[in-house]
């Protein structure tokens, strides 16, 4: 609590800008630390990368492939599903932007009024950045799993095909920047919850960035789908084909 009482001790308008910075700072700190993992500890994203790969390795050899299409399916309605509830909250956020005296009204009710010079036109763009930042995202890995479709088709059904390994791997790195997209943007809608608490000033900013930051880290690092994930990891398949691949010589264009 000694953050929060010195964090109370400030003026106003000098608490909000504490409170912004720590909020941004863990919201960029949190995306970096799990996409960037220490070795001895992956996150659940990280390890996930190495099933993914394991998917597009063993998609070379599967017939039929419908149940590869449908998995993509399932993971692009996913992203849909997303993308449409953040232009909902958006148009919802501007709304409350629009009628801003209103809502003032009826926190003055509650008790609930700003305590700093900011207005609540300020204090509810915070929320909409995060959740305009999370439809891009989900926008953009709805767009990637489009492109991993289009790639997988492109995987010759022969294993032996020269080319059916380096299609799968496309496909696959596809598929894992598309999963960071998503990642991303959910991280953004946690924030956009944990921000809202702006509205009733910076040490409930605070505490909402606090809890949003532990529920994030706890579902990278700590969580029970993680043990889970760790019982039988597949081995890693990039670095070895990119050894190999190095070694090849290029082919002479005719």
């Amino acid at each position: 609590m000694n953050l929060l009482d010195q964090l109370a001790s400030h003026p106003p308008a000098l608490r909000d800008l504490i409170a912004l910075a720590l909020l941004f700072t863990a919201w960029l700190g949190i995306g970096w630390f799990t996409e960037r993992p220490p070795a001895g500890r992956p996150s659940v994203s990280v390890l996930m990368m190495r099933y993914r790969r394991e998917w597009m390795h063993n998609f070379i050899s599967r017939e039929p492939r419908i149940f590869d299409g449908n998995i993509l399916a399932s993971l692009r309605e996913g992203t849909a599903f997303f993308a449409s509830a953040c232009m909902i909250a958006t148009g919802g956020l501007l709304a409350l932007i629009g009628n801003a005296e209103r809502l003032q009204g009826i926190a003055a009710g509650l008790e609930l009024a700003p305590t700093a010079d900011v207005g609540w036109e300020l204090r509810l763009l915070v929320p909409m950045f995060f959740v305009v930042n999370a439809f891009l995202k989900f926008v953009w890995s709805h767009r990637l799993f489009g492109y991993c479709a289009v790639m997988m088709a492109a995987v010759p059904n022969r294993p032996e095909h020269p080319q059916a390994m380096d299609r799968a791997m496309q496909a696959a790195d596809l598929n894992i920047t598309a999963a960071r997209s998503f990642n991303a943007g959910l991280r953004s809608v946690y924030f956009a919850l944990g921000s809202l608490g702006f509205l009733t000033g910076a040490v409930t900013l605070v505490i909402g960035t606090a809890i949003v930051l532990w529920v994030t880290w706890r579902r990278e690092f700590a969580s029970t789908s993680r043990q889970v994930i760790m019982r039988a990891l597949p081995p890693p398949i990039l670095p070895d084909h990119i050894e190999l691949k190095a070694s090849v010589p290029p082919r002479p264009q005719p």
